[in-house]
Order: C-alpha cells, then sequence, then structure tokens
C-alpha cells in the first residue's frame, strides 16, 4: 500500500486530516502528523524548515505522495524539492511558494514576528477567535468552523508563536525560481472563493507544465476542510 503524508495549516493539527484520511484507507497508508509548534509537537523541536524535511525524511521512509494545505503547502513544497525522488506526487491546497520580493517578504517577516509575540500575550482562546475571525475564512460553514475552532484549541499559544517565527511566509525563502525543478506530477487545489490563493495556483500552474490546477466549486481556502470529498476523489485518482 503506498503512503501518502498530509501536512495541515497554521493553527490546525493532524486531526484535521482524519475525514480524507479515513476514506482513503483501503487506497494509501496515511499519515498526518502534528507540524512542529502545533499539538502534540508543540515544544518538541525547533519549527524551521530543514527540520521538517529531515522530520519526513523519516516519517515516511520511502516513496510517497505528499499533500499540504497552507503553511503544510508550502512545507511540502519545500519538502518536494530537498527531497528528492522520495516525493511521488505533490498536492498543494491554497498555498505560495513565498513571497519573491526581498523587502515585501522582511515586511512579512517582522508582521508574523509581531503577531507571534500577540499570540504570547493574549492567549491560544483569544488568539483562535481573532484568527477564524479573517476574512480568509468568511463564507465557512457554521459546522466547520467549529469544528476548525476546535481543533485549534488543542495547540498552545507559544508552540503557535514558535510555528510562525520558524515557518511563517516571512522566513520562508522563495521558491517560485525553483518550481522548474519538479518533475513530479503536482495538483494545485483552491476553493472558488479564494481568490489570492487561486491568482497564486495560476501563476504556478503557468510556469510549471506537470501541474494541473482544480478549482472546487464553492469552496474558500481551507478546501479539505470545507469540501473534503473533492479532495479525497482528487488524492485517490
Amino acid at each position: 500500500m503506498a503512503d501518502l503524508v498530509l501536512l495541515h495549516g497554521f493553527t490546525q493539527t493532524g486531526r484535521s486530516w482524519q475525514p480524507i484520511a479515513h476514506a482513503l484507507a483501503g487506497r494509501y497508508r496515511s499519515l498526518a502528523p502534528d507540524l512542529p509548534g502545533h499539538g502534540n509537537f508543540a515544544e518538541r523541536r525547533p519549527a524551521s524548515f530543514a527540520a521538517c524535511d529531515a522530520y519526513l525524511r523519516v516519517l515516511a521512509g520511502g516513496p510517497f505522495t505528499l499533500a499540504g494545505y497552507s503553511m503544510g503547502g508550502r512545507i511540502a513544497l519545500h519538502a518536494a524539492l530537498s527531497l528528492g525522488p522520495l516525493v511521488e506526487r505533490l498536492v498543494l491546497i491554497g498555498a505560495s511558494p513565498g513571497i519573491a520580493d526581498p523587502a515585501e517578504r522582511a515586511a512579512r517577516a517582522a508582521a508574523d514576528a509581531a503577531l507571534a509575540d500577540r499570540i504570547e500575550a493574549i492567549g491560544i482562546d483569544a488568539f483562535v477567535r481573532e484568527w477564524g475571525a479573517q476574512a480568509l475564512f468568511a463564507g465557512m460553514p457554521r459546522g466547520v468552523a467549529e469544528l476548525a475552532d476546535e481543533d485549534r484549541l488543542r495547540n498552545t499559544a507559544p508552540g503557535l508563536a514558535a510555528a510562525l517565527r520558524g515557518l511563517g511566509t516571512g522566513v520562508m525563502p522563495s521558491l517560485w525560481e525553483r518550481l522548474g525543478e519538479l518533475a513530479i506530477p503536482v495538483d494545485l487545489v483552491v476553493g472558488e472563493r479564494d481568490e489570492k490563493f487561486r491568482a497564486i495556483a495560476e501563476r504556478i500552474e503557468a510556469g510549471l507544465p506537470s501541474a494541473r490546477l482544480h478549482v472546487v466549486t464553492g469552496a474558500g481556502h481551507p478546501v479539505h476542510l470545507e469540501a473534503p470529498d473533492a479532495v479525497t476523489e482528487l488524492l485517490a485518482g
């Protein structure tokens, strides 16, 4: 049975993938770990892209399909470029190759650092309320939003702050110029309502012959939460 590694987004845990992992049980051995700074992995290891690459190499052991959402998508893309033939297929959900402009990247790093300080100052409960109220998540069905918040509350404020400092968009090296190194199949998944990441996915597809863009009707940014059947079908393909 083939291995499938599923990487969650910032503020989530590996449990966010449970419905999809369960649905794919006959097709894959699914691994949905908590990433550094999150859940049971909150403070056990420094949060960095290099640490995540090493973790994934040990976790899967052999060749695997790698899927990631948002922050998990950034980590997945970095790992696919670092781990070579270990990653046989890449699925990016609402993800970005980073910020190409150095000044914009530095500004984002400063903003991420300030947000990390705020998380530590206000605590996990208040931060979860603020995070879920972002326009990025507007339109999420009520039940889905409540489950997402329950998952976020499995984290700690120090853990999320560490993840933001080590794995935020501002500290991620831009991978735009390295996309051409990917020879494996790449599926880009975005929600119809997620205009920002749909535009990013379209840019990736235009510059990467091996990429296929999938726009999920009616969904927003967290496609795997709002439309798990669509993501399951794509992963099973």
